[in-house]
Protein backbone atom coordinates (compact mmCIF):
# COMPACT_ATOMS: atom_id res chain seq x y z
CA UNK A 1 0.00 0.00 0.00
CA UNK A 2 2.70 2.50 1.02
CA UNK A 3 3.87 2.20 -2.67
CA UNK A 4 0.40 3.18 -4.01
CA UNK A 5 0.97 6.18 -1.79
CA UNK A 6 3.76 7.21 -2.64
CA UNK A 7 3.23 6.78 -6.79
CA UNK A 8 -0.15 8.94 -6.30
CA UNK A 9 1.75 11.64 -4.64
CA UNK A 10 4.42 11.73 -6.75
CA UNK A 11 1.84 11.84 -9.61
CA UNK A 12 0.26 14.16 -7.85
CA UNK A 13 3.36 16.70 -7.43
CA UNK A 14 3.94 16.01 -11.18
CA UNK A 15 0.65 16.56 -12.09
CA UNK A 16 1.22 20.46 -10.39
CA UNK A 17 4.12 20.98 -12.05
CA UNK A 18 2.76 20.62 -15.62
CA UNK A 19 -0.59 22.74 -14.73
CA UNK A 20 2.45 25.33 -13.52
CA UNK A 21 4.09 25.02 -16.69
CA UNK A 22 1.18 25.07 -18.62
CA UNK A 23 0.00 28.44 -16.75
CA UNK A 24 3.30 30.08 -17.22
CA UNK A 25 3.24 29.32 -20.79
CA UNK A 26 0.40 30.79 -21.84
CA UNK A 27 1.05 34.09 -19.16
CA UNK A 28 4.32 34.34 -20.91
CA UNK A 29 3.20 33.55 -24.28
CA UNK A 30 0.18 36.56 -24.11
CA UNK A 31 3.05 38.64 -22.95
CA UNK A 32 5.10 37.98 -26.09
CA UNK A 33 1.66 39.51 -28.55
CA UNK A 34 1.82 42.61 -26.29
CA UNK A 35 5.30 43.35 -27.01
CA UNK A 36 4.28 42.34 -30.45
CA UNK A 37 1.67 44.64 -30.48
CA UNK A 38 3.78 47.55 -28.55
CA UNK A 39 6.56 46.72 -30.96
CA UNK A 40 4.43 47.42 -34.12
CA UNK A 41 2.43 50.89 -32.37
CA UNK A 42 6.39 52.47 -31.86
CA UNK A 43 7.47 51.15 -35.16
CA UNK A 44 4.08 53.37 -36.46
CA UNK A 45 4.69 56.05 -34.34
CA UNK A 46 8.19 57.07 -35.34
CA UNK A 47 7.75 55.58 -38.96
CA UNK A 48 10.89 53.43 -39.25
CA UNK A 49 10.65 49.66 -39.15
CA UNK A 50 14.32 49.03 -40.41
CA UNK A 51 16.31 47.86 -37.47
CA UNK A 52 19.22 48.52 -39.20
CA UNK A 53 18.28 52.06 -39.37
CA UNK A 54 20.76 53.85 -36.76
CA UNK A 55 17.00 56.26 -35.91
CA UNK A 56 15.38 53.15 -35.36
CA UNK A 57 13.85 53.15 -31.75
CA UNK A 58 15.61 52.06 -29.13
CA UNK A 59 12.33 51.51 -27.37
CA UNK A 60 11.35 49.15 -29.85
CA UNK A 61 15.00 47.65 -29.70
CA UNK A 62 14.47 47.04 -25.95
CA UNK A 63 10.96 45.62 -26.76
CA UNK A 64 12.46 42.85 -29.33
CA UNK A 65 14.78 41.69 -27.28
CA UNK A 66 12.47 41.37 -24.13
CA UNK A 67 9.88 39.50 -26.62
CA UNK A 68 13.02 37.03 -27.61
CA UNK A 69 13.79 36.59 -23.95
CA UNK A 70 10.30 35.79 -22.68
CA UNK A 71 10.23 33.21 -26.20
CA UNK A 72 13.59 31.29 -25.24
CA UNK A 73 12.17 31.06 -21.83
CA UNK A 74 8.84 29.66 -23.56
CA UNK A 75 11.17 27.29 -25.67
CA UNK A 76 12.41 25.76 -22.45
CA UNK A 77 8.89 25.32 -20.75
CA UNK A 78 7.46 23.38 -23.48
CA UNK A 79 10.92 20.78 -23.48
CA UNK A 80 10.75 21.07 -19.42
CA UNK A 81 6.86 19.92 -19.46
CA UNK A 82 7.39 17.42 -22.51
CA UNK A 83 9.99 15.34 -20.30
CA UNK A 84 7.24 15.35 -17.49
CA UNK A 85 5.85 11.94 -17.29
CA UNK A 86 3.15 12.16 -19.96
CA UNK A 87 1.13 9.57 -18.19
CA UNK A 88 0.11 12.36 -15.40
CA UNK A 89 0.23 14.97 -17.46
CA UNK A 90 -2.76 16.73 -19.70
CA UNK A 91 -3.06 14.69 -22.85
CA UNK A 92 -2.45 18.03 -25.05
CA UNK A 93 -1.33 21.38 -23.37
CA UNK A 94 -3.95 24.13 -22.88
CA UNK A 95 -1.36 26.66 -24.93
CA UNK A 96 -1.97 27.70 -28.70
CA UNK A 97 0.26 30.09 -29.14
CA UNK A 98 3.53 29.31 -31.52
Amino acid sequence: MKQTHGLETKREATSIVAVQIETLIVNLSRGVQLLDSEIEAEEERTRCKDRRDPSYSILARTMIARRDNLSGTIAALRERWAALDTTVCLSEPRWNYS
